[in-house]
């Protein structure tokens, strides 16, 4: 079998520092590779700043200038937030922000993730630094992937093949099945695999979601444009093992935008009529 992946959702661009492309170039790259639906996605975490303040991340709160159809692609704003306890708490969440980033006083009080998220249409929840997983029985991990993915804003568990984090499949499958949510197969991770083991963890978890009817999405985890839209390494695994279409999330961009609206993420199936490509 093979894919048409219309999508890609995962992206990164100069903001999240060891990423070298610009919003602009990664539109063009859309458009020359067919992708129909860009999902900026950048690093919202420790990783990009020694001081944790909102300055840091403003990035994020202007995207509202950012067209919704940009040179005929669809583009939604999201960011990718560290999972950074056992309790699946997500960076941010316990920084607390008093104060907007001219200086004055917001009227209510707010967090970091609060104040950086509240504006944007999904997040992508990854381990990066798993250190604080070491040692814990499997019944914690489980329940940090669930408590992540009951979060309201969070639409997809990323690279969870690479983390090295083991999980129970079925018990995190089936919380995602429930709400809605998608599994991420991450293209990077399958290109960087010389050893074959995050191919191994990848085609375990994608075959797991294929017999429980759990959606996935395939993205690139692109750092640089070139890289938007080329799926090589995640399509062939997916063919090996005739993983379903139908649970592919991101194969179209009303796909994507209306499981987007199942899952309660956010409404914008509007935006599936308003790009100049044809269905």
């Amino acid at each position: 079998m093979s894919y048409q992946i219309a999508c890609d959702v995962h992206t990164h661009t100069l903001f999240s520092r060891h990423a070298y492309s610009t919003i602009a170039e990664n539109i063009a790259a859309c458009r020359e590779m067919g992708v129909e639906l860009l999902g900026s996605t950048d690093h919202f975490s420790e990783m990009l700043f020694p001081e944790q303040h909102l300055r840091n991340f403003q990035y994020f709160l202007n995207q509202t200038a950012w067209p919704r159809v940009w040179d005929g692609v669809v583009l939604l704003r999201g960011a990718e937030v560290d999972i950074v306890s056992l309790d699946g708490d997500l960076f941010g969440q316990d920084i607390d922000v008093p104060d907007t980033i001219v200086g004055r006083r917001y009227a209510a009080d707010g967090s970091l993730f609060d104040r950086v998220t509240g504006s944007l249409d999904y997040l992508i929840a990854s381990v990066h630094n798993g250190e604080f997983t070491k040692g814990a029985p499997i019944a914690r991990t489980t329940n940090m992937y669930v408590r992540a993915l009951e979060n309201p804003h969070v639409f997809i568990l990323g690279h969870t093949g690479r983390s090295g984090v083991p999980f129970d499949y079925d018990e995190v499958l089936a919380v995602a099945r429930e709400k809605g949510k998608c599994i991420e197969i991450n293209e990077h991770s399958l290109e960087i695999d010389s050893r074959g083991w995050f191919h191994s963890v990848c085609s375990n978890i994608a075959q797991r979601c294929a017999e429980l009817g759990v959606g996935i999405v395939v993205s690139t985890d692109a750092h640089v444009a070139p890289t938007i839209g080329r799926f090589h390494h995640a399509m062939g695994m997916l063919e090996s093992i005739d993983f379903p279409e139908e649970l592919i999330m991101n194969r179209d961009r009303r796909t994507f935008l209306q499981a987007l609206d199942d899952a309660g993420i956010c409404n914008l199936t509007e935006l599936a009529d308003l790009a100049d490509y044809e269905d």
